[in-house]
């Protein structure tokens, strides 16, 4: 199957997700690298380049996520499916920590999510969030 995406599905992706990740809600005018079209089910795992499987994630998530499409949830020693960012609100698998820095899972998909995305975890970005903190710009609102 094709990587190919036309830049008038890129474009209607961008616009629907709000051009922000959809696993850590980093907006596109913060993150110093261009947002990625990524496929919540890999190629490599049967997806497609239909826009029901498309969103974008920006390339720490998206490195993370690779070709996952299920994790152990870390409480219950469970595997659950990922996030579906097109599908699922941010808000009834996630919030933010009290410091506003780490993404925090509140339902095995969200608890599986953050372990295999490294969202809680990441020093990287977990550095940045704190001076988006201190200039006002985090966290965001989730949807």
């Amino acid at each position: 199957m094709s990587r190919y995406i036309s830049v008038d599905l890129s474009q209607r992706i961008r616009v629907s997700a709000q051009n922000r990740c959809g696993y850590c809600l980093s907006p596109q005018r913060l993150v110093m690298a261009r947002l990625e079209i990524e496929h919540i089910v890999p190629l490599a795992e049967g997806g497609t380049n239909d826009e029901s499987n498309l969103w974008l994630a920006c390339p720490l998530c998206n490195g993370h996520k690779s070709r996952k499409i299920k994790a152990v949830d870390p409480e219950t020693e469970k595997t659950a499916p990922l996030f579906n960012p097109r599908t699922q609100l941010w808000c009834e698998h996630f919030r933010w920590s009290d410091d506003g820095t780490r993404v925090v899972g509140i339902t095995p998909i969200g608890r599986a999510t953050v372990a295999a995305l490294c969202l809680d975890s990441d020093s990287d970005a977990i550095e940045v969030r704190r001076y988006w903190i201190e200039a006002g710009w985090h966290p965001p609102e989730a949807l």
